[in-house]
């Protein structure tokens, strides 16, 4: 498994301190997120799942603990928007240029909007998809922000 993706790139090119892990990856795990937290031994609200929406028909990034479940109405307020849905594993590996399981906020082949939940702030470090199945980054979550200029707000119910 490389341990270089265009999100590790992109971090190491901004002077983002972070660590790889690696983990093997469960194609048929009903919760990929919590599959890895469990395999690399961490909570599972260390671990940060990224999922991709749309709000109003715009695409958005959404970064939340494995754990949790995007509140729809949340995430379409977030960006000013009447109604929110989850996009398809297609159009999101289209726009990001990652696969399903791999999907990393950072690098995205088409930079968009990114929403964080306010939980990943309350740890002093979290774990998030590094760019490739398997791969996982731990990042001080105030980093994490400042490097996805994101905004920060509860999405979860």
């Amino acid at each position: 498994m490389s341990r270089i993706t265009r999100a590790t790139q992109a971090l190491q090119k901004a002077g983002v301190a972070f660590t790889l892990h690696t983990y093997a990856y469960d194609p048929d795990a009903e919760r990929i997120g919590l599959q890895a937290a469990e395999a690399l031994g961490i909570e599972p609200r260390r671990m940060l799942k990224t999922l991709m929406a749309k709000v109003d028909g715009k695409p958005v990034c959404v970064v939340v603990p494995s754990d949790r479940e995007v509140s729809m109405k949340k995430l379409a307020t977030a960006f000013g928007g009447k109604t929110a849905n989850m996009m398809s594993p297609a159009d999101a590996e289209r726009l990001t240029g990652y696969y399903v399981g791999g999907i990393s906020p950072f690098a995205q082949r088409k930079r968009v909007p990114v929403a964080i939940d306010q939980a990943a702030l309350a740890e002093t470090s979290v774990y998030l998809n590094g760019g490739q199945r398997g791969l996982q980054i731990e990042i001080d979550p105030n980093d994490m922000v400042r490097a996805l200029d994101a905004i920060v707000l509860t999405l979860t119910s």
